[in-house]
């Protein structure tokens, strides 16, 4: 059966109206319905709707909530969507980490703390230059630092998570405001053996009760995106212990001095930047 998709790419504002527009009108047919950033220097998303058929009535009905002319039919290649993008996803190693999908197994070297997340439904393979930096900077902090209470703060995939737990046997804390991503980060620390020592939960934000019982951290890790993590400056500083550790990505190139600017504003101060792929990895103390 086909597969479709409707998009319409814009700026920030209107694509936030449309999405809000649109989502309770088709929340109940089970259209998936998305929101995603496209250019952050630039501001643009895009919006987008799948269907596997009747492409044309729906944009009718889209139409009919938000316009004519915006919405476009794009059909998407009867494949393996999941298939495909394991053939392409390569082992990765960054500090002494090797990330790998369940494929890449009998590549595993003896030396190698094997993390294997499959490509799926939350973000972070280890892939990406900011969660390979991450990983770098994790594996010297946890055996410089000896922390003893950490958090995963947007974990997706749990990776940075299961790799905190991989180093020491300690308690972490892994969070996101997507539940889907949370149910795939609860089976990723089964499957890398750390469950015991990882707990998951959907959190928006610091307001959440699992936070009181937690808190202070000594290690917190965000990688997330370079807005949300100067918004959360405040409220993440004040989760740290004292003499405790920051290690922020999601972060450009061009957005590094912003972001440190606003941690040394809540009295931290900037101890290392890696740079991978035009990302940055930023520790703070």
């Amino acid at each position: 059966m086909s597969q479709f998709r409707l998009c319409y790419v814009t700026e920030k504002v209107e694509a936030e109206q449309i999405y809000a527009r649109l989502e309770p009108v088709f929340e109940d047919d089970g259209y998936p319905i998305a929101i995603t950033e496209v250019d952050e220097d630039k501001e643009i998303f895009e919006v987008s709707l799948y269907i596997e058929d009747g492409a044309e009535d729906l944009l009718k009905r889209v139409e009919a909530v938000v316009g004519t002319g915006k919405f476009q039919i794009e059909e998407l290649p009867d494949i393996d969507w999941v298939l495909h993008s394991l053939e392409g996803l390569k082992p990765v190693r960054a500090g002494r980490f090797f990330v790998h999908g369940s494929h890449d197994r009998d590549k595993l070297g003896a030396d190698d703390i094997s993390i294997e997340i499959d490509a799926g439904l939350a973000f972070g393979t280890g892939h990406h230059g900011t969660t390979a930096g991450c990983l770098e900077m994790i594996t010297e902090l946890v055996e410089k630092e000896h922390p003893t209470n950490a958090l995963d703060l947007g974990t997706g995939s749990a990776v940075l998570a299961i790799a905190i737990a991989k180093l020491a046997p300690i308690e972490v804390l892994a969070t996101d405001n997507d539940p889907i991503a949370v149910t795939v980060a609860a089976e990723n620390t089964v499957k890398n053996g750390v469950a015991e020592h990882v707990t998951t939960a959907t959190a928006e934000g610091f307001d959440h009760a699992i936070f009181r019982s937690h808190t202070p951290f000594d290690l917190i890790v965000a990688n997330i995106l370079a807005r949300p993590l100067m918004d959360l400056a405040p409220a993440l500083s004040s989760h740290k212990a004292e003499g405790g550790s920051i290690i922020l990505s999601g972060i450009l190139e061009s957005q590094h001095d912003a972001v440190v600017e606003a941690y040394e504003a809540q009295g931290l101060k900037r101890q290392n930047t890696l740079h991978r792929e035009g990302w940055v990895t930023i520790h703070l103390k």
